[in-house]
């Protein structure tokens, strides 16, 4: 299967209309195959889902409009796309298809060259779509997640902890005497060393889970998910030293010759609360005093702690 063409779920009980389909489809996108409404859904709730449904209306069990029904309930597929393709073809049929949610209704027998281009179409928005709320979630400057992508992760990574019972460990970082530095190389340096300070950040983790994210200004904030308070602290140093390798001369900093970083780290361990669970603002909050304790504790170091304690 090629990772570069987008992926169609054809949904038909009928060999020779999925047969159609296939030969129109199959040099242009990956194409998964379906013969009733049950095999759409378990097809359609991988992860990933396809980028686009062709969806037949009329199939035993389970008919076309049940299955759209259960997609759109779906988090995860509730945003694919969903073109009916089918031999009922009165408008009431048409209207009803639409207001479940499709975004298309084709009746048969249809045009090859039509349906080849509404599909495109149709794919071609959710590929601008998919491209603009990636870049809603990403900081300009530096391209790596937002402010907004740390605050819609971070709840649910607590969350998940809490209901887990796993550790979740959170690292605020703070570039060191950087208003000294714009003061004295200019605002275009401060920029370009915000980028390279950003990749080494993102390039010292080392799980998908893991993410790093400008929290704003000269400030970052780093998720360790499952990750207890030993591991974080080895996590941290290794960032820490990953930035001071970057050697970008800071002749202007009380603390070092080149550009370094504070770091004030918490570990929130759900199974150790006994008593009622501290909130997500409560963990940033600690996390924070760890930052402000580690900058006037000499800077260019990192301050660990566990929550609660």
């Amino acid at each position: 299967m090629n990772k570069n063409k987008a992926r169609i779920l054809i949904v038909d009980d009928e060999k020779m209309n999925i047969k159609v389909l296939v030969d129109l489809l199959k040099d242009d996108y990956s194409l998964v195959l379906a013969r009733n409404g049950e095999q759409a859904l378990k097809f359609s709730f991988q992860n990933p889902p396809p980028d686009l449904i062709l969806l037949d209306v009329v199939m035993p069990d389970m008919g076309g409009y049940e299955v759209i029904k259960a997609l759109k309930e779906n988090d995860l597929t509730k945003d694919v796309p969903v073109i009916f393709i089918t031999a009922r073809n009165s408008v009431e049929d048409e209207e009803h298809g639409l207001k479940l949610g499709a975004v298309d209704y084709i009746t048969k027998p249809f045009s090859p060259p039509i349906v080849k281009m509404r599909i495109h179409n149709h794919l071609r928005f959710v590929h601008q779509h998919k491209l603009l709320d990636k870049l809603a979630y990403l900081d300009p400057l530096t391209e790596i997640p937002n402010r907004r992508r740390f605050d819609e992760m971070f709840p649910k990574e607590f969350s998940r902890a809490t209901r887990n019972g796993t550790p979740l460990s959170i690292c605020m970082v703070d570039v060191d005497f950087f208003k000294q530095y714009n003061d004295h190389y200019g605002h275009a340096m401060g920029d370009k060393t915000l980028q390279s300070i950003a990749s080494a950040l993102e390039n010292s983790l080392k799980r998908p889970a893991d993410m790093v994210a400008r929290y704003g200004g000269e400030e970052f904030v780093i998720i360790l998910p499952e990750t207890d308070s030993d591991a974080a602290q080895q996590v941290s140093e290794r960032v820490r030293r990953a930035v001071m390798a970057l050697n970008i001369a800071h002749l202007y900093s009380r603390v070092s010759d080149s550009v370094s970083i504070s770091m004030g780290v918490i570990t929130f361990y759900p199974k150790k609360i006994l008593v009622s669970a501290p909130s997500a603002q409560a963990i940033m909050e600690q996390a924070d005093k760890n930052l402000y304790i580690a900058k006037q504790n000499g800077r260019n170091r990192v301050v660990a702690t566990i929550f609660g304690d």
